[in-house]
Parts: C-alpha cells; structure tokens; sequence
C-alpha cells in the first residue's frame, strides 16, 4: 500500500508526533491517501472531521495530508492552532515538505514537518496540568 515509507520509518514518524506533542495539549496527526480520486482538498477535510481533530479541546490539531502518487500535499490546522501561527507559518511549512518530497525525502519532509509545528504548540499551547493525549498518533492510511 505504501512504498514512499518503509516500516521503519512510519514507526519513527509515530515517535515523532509523541515527541512533537510532549509538553503541548495540540495533536498531530498524518494521513496518506493511496487513491486516485481528484478532489483531495475535500477529502483531506473529510478526514480531518472523520478523525474527529476538530473536536479536540483548544482546537489545536494539525493534519498533514499527503497523497504521494498524486503529489498532493495539505496541511490542516484547526482555528485554534491557525489563529496563532497564522498562514505563513503553514505556507512556509508546505514549502519544506515539498522540497524534500521533490528529492524523494519523503521521511524527512513529515520528521521535519511534525517536530516544527510541535515546537509552534508547544509555544501557544502549553500544558497546564495533566497532558492528555485527545487523538492517536498513528498514522492514518486510505
């Protein structure tokens, strides 16, 4: 199903999204479409509502959305999280994961890309008290 990741490197991606939500109440997760269907922006926010990232508390989760035979990528950040680090922020995000998905970096372009929008929620999005983790962070697949 997935060729631009291996095993290895998705379990990695897990650890990642632990260390980039560790001190943050935000949520992170990454979804890769394995279809050919043409209307991704509406399906990527289909998932983010079917993942139910737009329930969480602060409404601070991100969703990378990556379909890779397709070369579609999109970022959601839910109001919470947007209001704060505005488009620029994920403009300037986009950027970086395209870059090195074009080199085929396709680990590095999502490492990179989680661990930079952990550092955001952590900023603006502290945790006060008990962290509770809202959503898994496994990667998601269709």
């Amino acid at each position: 199903m997935n060729h631009f990741l291996t095993n290895t490197e998705m379990a990695s991606l897990v650890e990642a999204i632990k260390i980039a939500e560790d001190h943050s109440s935000g949520e992170i997760r990454v979804h890769i479409d394995a279809t050919a269907e043409a209307d991704f922006a509406k399906k990527a926010f289909g998932i983010f509502k079917s993942l139910e990232m737009h329930q969480t508390k602060e409404r601070n989760a991100v969703l990378f959305y990556v379909n890779f035979e397709q070369h579609y990528l999109t970022i959601i950040g839910d109001e919470g999280i947007h209001k704060k680090v505005k488009q620029s922020f994920w403009d300037t995000i986009h950027d970086e994961m395209t870059a090195q998905f074009v080199k085929e970096n396709y680990y590095q372009g999502l490492k990179d890309a989680v661990l930079k929008t952990g550092h955001e929620l952590k900023k603006y999005f502290p945790v006060v008290g008990e962290n509770i983790n809202e959503l898994p962070n496994d990667i998601s697949f269709s």
